[in-house]
């Protein structure tokens, strides 16, 4: 019986005989051998199209790696289970495949639409708000503050006998007066005023010690943080916690006054975040005023940090709430402080008509360029209704322009940028907030198009201390300097390393990098090879360090021999060990990955290091060479143990040392690049001559500043801006100033000007 066919069983049919003709004319498309190769010993931990395999290598293939130095990579490293088994042609082949194929076949990492980070929102609603009470000049060099003591319990300015700087606030006259020269009563008043300069962001908590009657502000002209005006003539302490913004000077006012007291004394105290209890430092402390900063204190949920910085490319629902209770708290404050804001009266004829021109310059400044004629009808004008209070009018353009996609997100409009979008990119990457008054007046001038235009302004903007503040961030980003919270070490072995030996190394760190990064020459290798530390009395005695140092931190020149730079600054040597002994593999993955620039996966399981199991005659050297001895282990120990081993001349709180368990302590190894280049360790000045001289190691140190300020990826920016920008910090004799201007100042080119070939696009 014959069927009759279907008319797509006619087109099937004719398909497969199409198909069967081209075969019969073109023969079988034979697998190329790179990929036969790399399916049998690289899919298992890369993916069969180099997509990634979760707890292996989850990224995808992509890079920039020429055939030749992946040939060499993976002539030395691959597969990682059996090292040298793919070599010479074979290993030209996988190169050639990865190259050619598996690095086109993904898709590169692109400009993402991105909202502002925690950071940058709490700066930004904190500047906007500035803008509209008065700028200040950033505090001058003098430290300390303002004193006026008075002849009598009240400040009456003709009693007034002793006007002076005061370094800080810690003092016990017990039964006598600060002079009894001139202040001739037992009954007595002083008041200080300056500004408080808080260094990182965070929580604060202050504590006023005093018998007598005392009240402090801070950040508040209004309301005390601490009033004990009634004394109770007992020393008594006084608490108050206070959110602050790193990089930012605040108001501070305190009072005293004595009265039929038997005793006077007062000491203003603080615990910075990350720090220790302890009197405030006379560096925090300035006699110039400045103005209130506003501070939201409504707390976000963490932003994305799974590619190495924070980055804002997803909004949740409690990030959605959280930014909708943080525009209520603004706008409540703009309510409260109306007047002042607006600079009317409620009394005043022409009160509406200021309000209006404030919530227009108001939504202006939060979307960070003019409005439109629809935009001020939208945000302002329809706001104001008839019969509506004014205040309830200014809530509704407050919350509604801080809720707007124009304010959370930059780049929102996706078309050629303009120069308040330019404005935008500078101030962002440099101070983490919203361009200022000046910045704004460049952008509608039209001076912000060019490179040259671009790059001299951002060098202006690096005399900002909020660019200060941020350089600080990324160098503690940089160096993990918030990795451990808790890094106390065993008393009966280390005896006086306390919470404020701890405090005083951050301080130490703090200020030996903001010294490498604002000096003149800006010198990159001088975060490497410094021999120098910052040291107070406190850490100099602790450190069996003779000098002449007393409470402030000056810089002091040590052996070479012994220190160099950051690699051995004890701060991060004292991170990276245990309570009771050294750990050359948590400071060899510290210095593979952040200062070598050398890519390491997480390990297939967890080995804990128990000391007790090993046998205590043990050397640490001896142990972890022991421990990690397996060919499992040893894909990443081969990188990570040498380095680690060349810093087993110091202790677990970073002392210099040359016995262990009375033996000379061996800290040469030989270490081998992902160029296949084996490099002789005998400490670690040779890891930081390394680094400075490697190319992976300055692309790295390159790519962590250039994501920290951008919050893009950077290959986005083309496969080559890695590339040009480290050529042209090494023409600057590694300046990182002008390496931070350079990347600022080509991420806010970007689709303006093409960044590669530095000339405009037609």
């Amino acid at each position: 019986m014959i069927v009759p066919m279907t008319l797509r069983t006619t087109q099937r049919i004719a398909l497969l005989c199409m198909l069967g003709l081209s075969f019969l004319l073109h023969g079988a498309e034979k697998p190329s051998p790179g990929r036969t190769i790399y399916v049998r010993q690289c899919a298992k931990c890369h993916g069969r199209n180099g997509e990634g395999v979760k707890g292996k290598y989850e990224d995808a293939l992509h890079g920039h790696w020429s055939v030749e130095k992946l040939t060499r990579y993976i002539s030395k490293n691959m597969p990682e289970d059996d090292p040298g088994s793919c070599t010479g042609p074979q290993a030209e082949e996988v190169a050639r495949y990865v190259h050619d194929t598996l690095y086109t076949k993904h898709t590169p990492p692109r400009v993402e639409l991105a909202r502002l980070t925690n950071r940058q929102y709490v700066n930004t609603v904190a500047d906007l708000v500035r803008n509209f009470t008065g700028t200040d000049q950033p505090p001058g060099p003098d430290r300390g503050l303002h004193a006026n003591y008075y002849n009598s319990q009240g400040f009456n300015d003709a009693k007034k006998v002793i006007t002076r700087i005061d370094p800080q606030i810690d003092f016990n006259y017990g039964t006598n007066t600060p002079d009894a020269r001139k202040l001739t009563t037992n009954e007595f008043a002083m008041n200080w005023r300056g500004s408080l300069i808080a260094e990182e962001t965070g929580e604060y908590e202050f504590l006023l010690k005093s018998p007598n009657g005392v009240r402090l502000w801070i950040n508040n002209d209004e309301d005390p943080a601490i009033d004990a005006w009634v004394a109770s003539g007992q020393a008594t302490e006084h608490r108050a916690t206070i959110r602050l913004i790193g990089g930012r000077a605040y108001p501070l006012k305190l009072d005293f006054f004595k009265f039929k007291d038997k005793t006077a004394s007062i000491s203003l105290l603080w615990k910075p975040p990350h720090g220790a209890l302890m009197v405030i430092p006379e560096r925090n402390l300035s006699p110039d005023r400045t103005t209130r900063t506003f501070v939201v204190t409504t707390p976000f949920p963490p932003d994305d940090s799974s590619v190495g910085y924070e980055r804002g490319v997803s909004i949740s629902k409690e990030w959605d709430e959280a930014a909708t209770h943080a525009a209520i708290e603004v706008a409540n404050y703009v309510t409260k402080h109306l007047d002042g804001l607006t600079k009317s009266k409620p009394t005043d004829a022409d009160r509406t008509n200021k309000v209006e021109a404030f919530c227009r310059d108001w939504v202006a400044t939060a979307f960070r360029r003019p409005l439109n004629e629809e935009q001020t009808k939208l945000y302002v004008a329809s706001q104001f209704k008839k019969g509506m209070k004014t205040e309830e009018s200014v809530k509704r353009v407050v919350l509604l322009s801080l809720k707007s996609p124009r304010f959370l997100y930059l780049g929102l409009d996706g078309r050629k940028p303009d120069d308040f979008d330019v404005a935008a990119r500078l101030s962002f990457a440099l101070c983490d907030s919203m361009p200022d008054r000046e910045l704004t007046k460049v952008a509608a001038q039209g001076m912000l198009h060019t490179r040259e235009q671009i790059g001299a302004r951002a060098q202006e903007m690096l005399k900002d201390p909020r660019t200060h503040a941020k350089v600080l961030t990324f160098f503690q980003h940089w160096l993990q300097m918030n990795h451990v919270e808790d890094f106390s070490k065993d008393p009966s072995l280390y005896p006086g390393f306390s919470p404020e030996i701890i405090a005083d190394l951050r301080t130490s760190l703090n200020l030996f990098v903001s010294e490498c990064f604002w000096s003149k020459s800006s010198d990159y290798r001088s975060l490497l090879l410094a021999d120098y530390l910052f040291l107070n009395g406190r850490l100099a005695k602790f450190y069996d360090i003779k000098t002449r140092v007393t409470n402030n931190f000056v810089k002091v020149s040590l052996d070479s021999d012994q220190r160099s730079g950051v690699v051995t600054h004890p701060y991060l040597l004292s991170e990276f060990s245990y309570q009771k002994s050294s750990s050359p593999i948590h400071r060899g993955v510290f210095l593979s990955r952040n200062i070598v620039g050398r890519a390491l996966k997480p390990p297939p399981m967890a080995v804990a290091f128990k000391d007790a199991e090993f046998d205590p005659k043990l050397t640490m050297r001896e142990k972890v060479t022991a421990l990690t001895s397996p060919n499992g282990c040893q894909t990443c120990h081969s990188v990570i143990n040498p380095l680690g081993f060349s810093l087993e001349r110091y202790d677990a709180v970073g002392k210099y040392r040359i016995r262990e368990k009375n033996r000379v302590i061996d800290a040469l190894s030989e270490y081998v690049s992902d160029e296949g280049e084996k490099v002789s360790l005998s400490g670690p000045r040779d890891i930081a001559e390394f680094a400075i001289a490697s190319e992976p190691a300055q692309n790295a140190f390159i790519e962590q500043l250039f994501h920290q300020v951008v919050k893009q990826p950077i290959l986005a920016y083309g496969e080559e801006m890695i590339d040009r920008l480290r050529q042209s910090f090494v023409a600057s004799r590694f300046n990182m100033q002008r390496l931070l201007v350079d990347i600022t100042t080509v991420s806010a080119l970007y689709h303006l000007e093409n960044p590669m070939a530095g000339r405009k696009t037609k």
